[in-house]
């Protein structure tokens, strides 16, 4: 197993992050930031084009250094530069950038001001009342700033589960290689595609269990061998995440998959289930009172000995599929195949990395029937936002490749800002010469609930408003949704005739998966999109889709499964 793409990139935002703290040029450490983003959205393994000879260079944002660099962390599986700047800055301020809300810049008026070295000296200051006075904070951002210092302390480092997705699956090709192993399967959170994951869970049926155990210790990105034994083995990779590898025998293996998978309560249901039906149930089968084991062998014995029918992972939660498995009545969940298209991407137009073409040609390779090209509106400078003039000139080149594009349709559409007044971005003339226009959040996220619930709203009352991205602009980990009433907003949507976005960025997952079940229930349609900023991410439908199933969204509730004639008749209000 080589370095993964996710490993690679990691350390590209680490040394940006480093570089931020030591205040240095900001092209430079723009150009590690946007490496990083090319390399997570990739569709095939870095390590692979370094083995293989390829030119690094060829791809978007990486140039000579950058390549050198990849191909140092591909031969050596570190990075000399980070190192060197890891030596320079000292832990407690890096450990400083784990705090959501606190980025390089705060960061620096902390250090200017207050002379902050690390996560106590930042305690004491803001208990002291002193960061409220400070240019850019205030009571508000103090107040904010104790809360999250005071979950630090009690939070257990977690993955996204699109950072693990790699070394899973490579880690799952390593053991089902070895002679004498019949089976490998992942299990624990990762299988229920929860957004997070605190560690892998690893299941495998073999006949030699010492030789899956030390294949097991021996891949290559295993850092440090915690225990070691014939059915059970416990590690640590590169990355921090620790892995557990449980060798069951074929008897057993349903009831172990059904019990490490999870969840807990879920679990505990069954069990309780089990006991009233004369019924032991555990990781090593379903027993009857005499102590005969009567099934185990599949996960499908194991519910059928509770009189309920096979559970998807996704929903193994205990809100209420148990009840539904019971009447019959469990959803159909939507499947990746489903979907005929994406609504939310970017080019090199704004903020994209590949170009209209390169984004339209990877779609359809994806089997997509419909792409809409959604730049970002010039509010977000940043992003290099589109005025009027920009965009309706972007508009007539989707125009004159849909003329060459034969498969594949582009709709013209914006990502355009909600003003803190609810007001949109763009002129309504600009916006009714548009197939599709998604409205989002990208500023002024600390409203008040209120406020911020009246904002939405008042933009979903435009007549050309069609999907809220990224609905709660959260970012996982980094930054707390926003204080909204989805419920009002959920209602008004319905009321306008608009949808509401499963944005399917790893970071984001935004709806959550109760918001995905919130509007199901009310007969809301989601839509589920990439918002992809280089052709590699629109891959990231896969994610959108797994969270889509924890909210038991079925195809009929997602938008984007509909053909685009009917698709643009639904947006129509």
């Amino acid at each position: 197993m080589s370095v993964t793409n996710a490993e690679i990139a990691a350390i590209f935002n680490r040394i940006a992050d480093l570089l931020e703290i030591q205040e240095e040029n900001p092209f430079r450490i723009r150009a590690y930031r946007n490496a990083a983003r090319t390399i997570q959205g990739l569709s095939h393994s870095l390590a692979e084009m370094v083995q293989a000879g390829e030119a690094l260079e060829a791809l978007p944002g990486i140039g000579k250094d950058l390549a050198a660099k990849i191909r140092e962390i591909v031969t050596t599986g570190s990075l000399r530069k980070l190192r060197e700047l890891e030596g320079a800055v000292p832990p407690e301020l890096v450990e400083l950038l784990q705090v959501p809300g606190l980025g390089p810049k705060r960061l620096k008026t902390l250090r200017d001001h207050l002379d902050i070295q690390g996560v106590a000296d930042l305690e004491q200051a803001a208990r002291e009342g002193l960061v409220r006075n400070l240019p850019g904070f205030g009571l508000k951002s103090e107040q904010n700033l104790l809360r999250e210092l005071s979950e630090l302390k009690r939070r257990t480092r977690r993955w996204l589960r699109a950072e693990v997705e790699e070394v899973a699956e490579q880690l799952v090709a390593h053991l089902r290689g070895v002679k004498g192993v019949k089976r490998v399967e992942l299990a624990g959170s990762y299988r229920r595609h929860k957004e997070t994951v605190g560690d892998l869970d690893v299941l495998a049926v073999a006949s030699r269990g010492g030789a899956v155990m030390d294949a097991f210790a021996a891949f290559e990105a295993v850092e440090r061998v915690v225990s070691k034994g014939s059915t059970r083995s416990q590690v640590v990779l590169r990355s921090g995440l620790q892995v557990d590898l449980r060798v069951v025998p074929q008897p057993s293996f349903g009831a172990a998959w059904h019990y490490f998978t999870g969840s807990k309560a879920h679990n505990i249901a069954v069990r309780t289930m089990g006991v009233q039906r004369g019924l032991k149930i555990n990781e090593y089968g379903v027993f009857d009172r005499s102590g005969k084991r009567v099934a185990g062998r599949t996960e499908a014995e194991v519910y059928a000995q509770v009189d309920l029918p096979w559970i998807e992972p996704e929903l193994r939660e205990r809100r209420g599929e148990l009840e539904a498995a019971a009447k019959g009545r469990l959803p159909r969940l939507v499947e990746l195949k489903d979907l005929k298209g994406d609504l939310h991407c970017h080019t090199t137009e704004s903020d994209g990395q590949d170009g209209l073409e390169t984004m339209a040609r990877a779609a359809k390779a994806l089997g997509h029937r419909y792409l809409a090209v959604t730049e970002h509106s010039r509010h977000l400078g940043v992003a290099r936002g589109l005025d009027p003039d920009r965009l309706l000139a972007h508009c007539e080149a989707i125009d004159r490749l849909n003329e060459e594009l034969k498969g594949i349709r582009l709709l013209k559409g914006v990502e355009v800002d909600i003003l803190e007044d609810g007001s949109l971005d763009m002129p309504d003339e600009v916006l009714a010469r548009l197939d599709v226009v998604v409205g989002a959040i990208h500023f002024a996220f600390g409203l008040s609930r209120k406020k911020q619930t009246e904002r939405v709203i008042r933009a979903m009352d435009n007549p050309h408003f069609n999907i809220l991205a990224h609905p709660t602009a959260r970012l996982i980990g980094r930054r707390r949704a926003c204080n909204l009433d989805m419920e009002a907003i959920m209602d008004a949507a319905l009321e306008r005739g608009c949808h509401l976005e499963l944005n399917a960025q790893p970071q984001r997952l935004d709806l959550n998966d109760l918001h995905c079940r919130m509007a199901k229930e009310r007969g809301l349609k989601v839509v589920i999109s990439t918002d992809a900023h280089s052709a590699g991410q629109l891959g990231y439908l896969r994610h959108g889709i797994g969270q889509a199933r924890r909210g038991w969204l079925e195809k009929s509730d997602v938008l984007n499964t509909l053909p685009i004639a009917k698709l643009l008749r639904a947006m129509e209000r």
